[in-house]
C-alpha cells in the first residue's frame, strides 16, 4: 500500500506515527475536512500536472484553484491535468491519495503561497484515506519542494480565519 511507502519515508524524521489513517475516504477535500474536522482550505491538495514526459506537483489550499496565467507565466507551458491513467506511473500513487512525499524520480514538487495563511495544513500521505498535519516549513521540507510558487486563485486572505 502507498500509506505504507508514506509511512517509511517518515520513518527517517521520526514522524511516521503521525500520519493518520481514517475509515472513510479522505480522496477529495470535502471528505478530507470532514475525516479531520477542519475547514476545506486546510486540507492541502497535490495536482498533477503534466511537462513533457513528467509531471509537475502543485499543492495548494483546499480552497484554490489553478489560474492558468499564472501558472503559464510561472512555468512557460499550459497547466494542464494527468490523466487518470498516467497518475500512479508518473508520480507513485493513485488519483485521490496523491502526495508530496517519496514522490517518482523526475517529478518536482512546488507549493502554493495559498496554504502560507495556515499555521498547519493537511496533505494525504498516498492514500485516499490518509493525511498528516504539517506546518508550512515541515511541508516544504519533507516535500523536498523547489520553490513557494504564485499560480493559484479563488482564495484571498481574508477568505479564512488564520488556523
Amino acid at each position: 500500500m502507498s500509506v505504507d511507502k508514506v509511512k517509511e519515508f517518515f520513518e527517517q524524521f521520526g514522524r511516521e506515527k503521525d500520519v493518520l489513517e481514517f475509515e472513510n475516504s479522505s480522496a477529495t477535500v470535502e471528505l478530507a475536512a470532514k475525516a479531520l474536522n477542519t475547514i476545506s482550505a486546510r486540507i492541502a491538495k497535490t495536482i498533477s500536472l503534466k511537462r513533457e514526459d513528467s509531471c509537475i506537483l502543485i499543492v495548494t489550499a483546499g480552497d484554490a484553484r489553478i489560474d492558468n496565467a499564472k501558472f503559464r507565466s510561472e512555468f512557460g507551458i499550459k497547466a494542464k491535468m494527468l490523466s487518470h491513467d498516467n497518475v500512479f506511473d508518473l508520480v507513485g500513487y493513485d488519483v485521490g491519495g496523491v502526495c508530496p512525499f517519496a514522490v517518482n524520480d523526475g517529478v518536482d514538487v512546488y507549493l502554493d503561497i495559498s496554504i502560507k495563511r495556515f499555521n498547519s495544513v493537511f496533505p494525504a500521505c498516498g492514500s485516499d484515506n490518509s493525511a498528516i498535519e504539517l506546518t508550512c516549513a515541515e511541508l516544504f521540507k519533507y516535500s523536498s519542494a523547489i520553490a513557494w510558487v504564485d499560480v493559484c486563485k479563488d482564495w484571498t486572505m481574508e477568505s479564512v480565519p488564520i488556523a
